[in-house]
């Protein structure tokens, strides 16, 4: 039997996304205390430069020691949080370890932090509790470190001594997709050596640029020879006993052995419902993922504060998106439309109507498609900016809907839906929601095979869903809002 070096280093998505919330923290941290300085070194100049009074006097009337941080609002020291909270879709591995993504994320992170403090400047009653000096100073050494900091782990990420070495075992469907949606990652998330598969017309082949290095037989001597870290099983069926106790042997010399349906969900962020197994909902969603009762206070109680405020919001809209949509396609200006909501429940949804009269009536249970020529034009910048929900935060305060959780359905495309798509059903399980996993990271579906990557956002949404997961999607969904990239 040969002999496998244990791999060194490791690192899961969730502990890639710790490490980057832990330097964004220190880098943040360490911003706030370089802002405090600079805003007292500006202090003592411009004492010494309008006041009158020589550079020693300056320093002893204003003591940094002491008399200074006296003068500090408590509230500067939070930011440090809100630049993580700025920072919040670049917890994503795949977007981290993106050069340019990252770039972007921190300018628009600093720009958006600007805006806001320009708008809480502006309407503030008392500006001089608001600090120009340190927050431009916090913003601007936030930015600088942090990008030398994400640039020092984009370096150490993308270095092949480090990058995990994936093997998977299996070069059938299962395998190819894998193989597929890795040559879309830009940059790739690991290094992905070939396959090993028993079948004789497999072996040499290459797929997708990836080589069949061989079978089971030899699977020891091919994970030496190739610095193997992790083994991927992507075995459609039943497994041979000789190869599965050959896994087994694997796993005890510490290489990491993963099934496909996990590390597709790594690299995508879905579920991939074309390869799952016929009891998959129930193994997934009842015998491993049971959501505590503190969640589903907790998400309660984030619908109930969400609503009430989203009304408000909705009340003060209303005047201005009635007015825009009756001049531009007349009456109505809403519109209601039954949805399937948990568990299957019919209930009635209402928003502002988006496209012409007589839309969407006599059975025409269509999606909406990218430049539908049913929208209008009030009713596309309101798309856009998804104020056509607004009216639906009544349905999240009754309970019917929540703020985060799938798109809510007509019974007839879910109908027809789940002939064609393994598992949709099992959407129906949550509440559905305003905003969800699907909605901000997928764009328009116009077939099938789009609607079935949405469920396997959803699916995952469903999967995973934490207090945590919940808060951030609330947060790009607002991103989404403020850019105008809805749908």
């Amino acid at each position: 039997m040969a002999d496998i070096s244990r791999p060194s280093i490791r690192l899961r998505p969730s502990e890639q996304r710790g490490i980057l919330l832990l330097g964004d923290l220190i880098t943040s941290v360490v911003s706030v205390l370089g802002a405090i300085y600079a805003w007292y070194r500006w202090t003592l100049y411009v004492r010494v430069s309008t006041g009158g009074i020589s550079m020693e006097r300056a320093i002893r009337e204003l003591q940094w020691d002491g008399a200074f941080l006296a003068r500090v609002p408590g509230w500067f020291y939070l930011l440090p949080l809100i630049w993580l909270l700025l920072m919040i879709e670049l917890y994503d591995p795949h977007v981290a370890a993106n050069w340019r993504r990252t770039l972007r994320g921190i300018a628009i992170a600093a720009v958006v932090g600007l805006l806001g403090y320009s708008l809480v400047f502006t309407i503030s009653q008392d500006p001089n509790d608001l600090p120009r000096i340190g927050v431009g100073a916090f913003l601007f050494i936030a930015s600088f470190l942090t990008l030398g900091w994400r640039a020092a782990y984009i370096r150490i990420y993308t270095s092949s001594g480090l990058m995990r070495r994936v093997l998977v075992v299996g070069a059938g469907k299962a395998g190819h997709t894998l193989a597929d949606v890795y040559h879309r990652l830009t940059p790739p998330p690991f290094i992905f050596v070939g396959f090993i598969d028993d079948d004789p017309r497999k072996r040499y082949k290459v797929f997708y640029g990836l080589p069949v290095l061989g079978t089971s037989d030899n699977l020891f001597d091919i994970v030496e020879n190739y610095h193997v870290s992790d083994l991927v099983i992507a075995i459609n069926g039943e497994i041979k006993g000789a190869t599965f106790q050959t896994i087994l042997d694997i796993q005890e010399h510490g290489i990491e052995v993963t099934r496909m349906p996990i590390l597709y969900e790594e690299m995508t962020s879905r579920v991939p419902v074309h390869h799952l197994e016929s009891d998959w909902v129930i193994r997934s969603f009842v015998d491993q993922v049971r959501v505590s009762a503190i969640y589903e206070l907790f998400k309660r109680l984030m619908d109930i504060l969400g609503g009430l405020f989203g009304l408000v919001a909705f009340l003060i809209m209303l005047p201005l998106a009635a007015i825009a949509t009756f001049i531009d396609s007349g009456l109505p200006i809403f519109y209601s439309q039954t949805r399937l909501g948990k568990g299957g429940t019919v209930f009635r949804i209402y928003k502002f109507r988006t496209m012409k009269q007589g839309a969407g009536v006599n059975g025409d249970a269509r999606p909406t498609i990218e430049n539908d020529p049913r929208v209008t034009r009030v009713g596309n910048f309101l798309r856009r900016t998804h104020l056509d929900e607004m009216p639906q935060f009544w349905s999240v305060l009754r309970g019917e809907m929540s703020l985060v959780g799938p798109r809510a359905e007509q019974p007839e495309l879910v109908a027809e839906y789940q002939k064609q798509i393994p598992f949709y059903r099992a959407r129906l399980l949550v509440k559905p929601g305003l905003t969800g996993w699907a909605q901000i990271n997928y764009g328009y579906v116009a077939s099938i095979t789009e609607t079935a990557v949405k469920l396997e956002y959803d699916l995952y949404y469903i999967k995973h869903r934490t207090v945590g997961m919940d808060f951030s999607i609330v947060l790009r969904t607002i991103g989404t809002v403020l850019r105008r990239s809805g749908r």
